[in-house]
């Protein structure tokens, strides 16, 4: 059987990221030694490899693992690790070191899951698309590896979905209006959470709107399809707007993320001029007034009275704390569906496949 990985919740079928969310709402509600949940990662060891600073990342998916019985070790390639080669046939005579090939398999031998976080490099989107870090260690490992954000967020998919769950009250979220908001920054960010965001609301069969301020910020078409598809099977919609009134009027959630247009990935002067134009897409009392008194959240960290106001950060109704608490719970689910499929490290050595 093929090994399986958490690259994207889109290779997950339904059942199992409703067996996920099921499993991190039974850690988040009870002991961490109950029924030996303690100890379910007792002997075990994940890599987690960053190649871009973390905050929430690092500490929940450390602290997961040690409440789990399991121990994380953390490594930097270019800072306290060497630094890696992605290229095949590359000659390697520049700054890398060592060949991802070495690396994965390596790391298997030594660890029972790897988790990598790597950002675009904002300089051509048609090689960012590809994910390639990511990918290369999902090729190369002889164990399952987790996407800890590289161009999609699935952890922050499920911490979302969780925090939704439990504010509603249920699991069944299907003809909910969930408005994702394109909101300024100072600078073109990753699109990955709102690609994510995107993914699992129309997953869960939402209502989804996706509010930006011109076309050029439409997501790129592998998560518009996938979305489309999601509606498709879930019984969902999905609506693009540039409309700021009528996209927040009757919502039930509000999710704010900056991201980048991609017709200037990577040359962001024109965009600058664009973007500026736009600092009144930032989520304010007015706007949260034209909701179905909505739900508000953010996947952190959030530049206050640019994104978000401090009304809506500090309402009752904003949960973005509870979704970043629910980081530490999924990521335990996660880890130890896929560590159930590992014996041990260095049982065996996959190579390329």
């Amino acid at each position: 059987m093929a090994l399986k990985h958490f690259l994207n919740t889109q290779d997950w079928s339904r059942s199992e990221l409703d067996a996920l969310l099921a499993r991190a709402a039974a850690f988040k509600h009870r002991a961490p030694d109950h029924d030996g949940s303690g100890s379910a990662l007792k002997g075990k060891s994940i890599a987690l490899v960053f190649f871009n600073p973390s905050m929430r990342t690092r500490t929940s998916f450390e602290v997961g693992a040690f409440q789990l019985g399991g121990h994380a070790v953390v490594l930097q390639p270019g800072k306290d690790a060497w630094p890696i080669e992605f290229d095949l046939g590359s000659v390697m005579d520049g700054d890398t070191e060592e060949h991802i090939a070495e690396v994965a398999r390596v790391l298997g031998r030594y660890v029972d899951l790897i988790g990598v976080r790597a950002f675009p490099k904002f300089v051509d989107w048609s090689v960012d698309r590809q994910d390639r870090v990511l990918r290369s260690f999902a090729k190369y490992s002889p164990v399952p590896v987790i996407n800890m954000e590289t161009i999609t967020h699935p952890c922050q998919e499920l911490a979302h979905a969780l925090a939704l769950r439990e504010h509603f009250g249920t699991a069944d979220l299907a003809g909910r209006k969930f408005v994702l908001t394109w909101t300024y920054h100072p600078r073109p960010l990753n699109t990955a959470v709102a690609n994510s965001a995107l993914t699992i609301a129309t997953r869960l069969g939402m209502d989804v709107t996706l509010l930006c301020p011109t076309p050029e910020y439409v997501l790129d078409e592998r998560y518009m399809g996938w979305a489309e598809q999601n509606v498709a099977e879930s019984g969902g919609s999905l609506v693009v707007s540039h409309d700021i009134d009528s996209a927040y009027r009757g919502a039930d959630v509000v999710y704010a993320k900056s991201w980048g247009a991609l017709p200037y990935f990577g040359n962001f002067a024109p965009e600058k001029s664009i973007r500026d134009r736009y600092r009144h897409f930032i989520v304010d009392e007015a706007k949260m007034a034209l909701t179905r008194d909505a739900v508000f959240s953010h996947c952190l960290p959030l530049r206050r009275n640019v994104k978000a106001t401090d009304a809506v950060m500090d309402s009752p109704r904003c949960i973005a704390i509870d979704e970043a608490e629910n980081r530490l719970h999924v990521q335990k689910a996660v880890m130890v569906a896929l560590a159930a499929q590992v014996v041990g490290p260095g049982t065996g050595d996959q190579g390329p496949g």
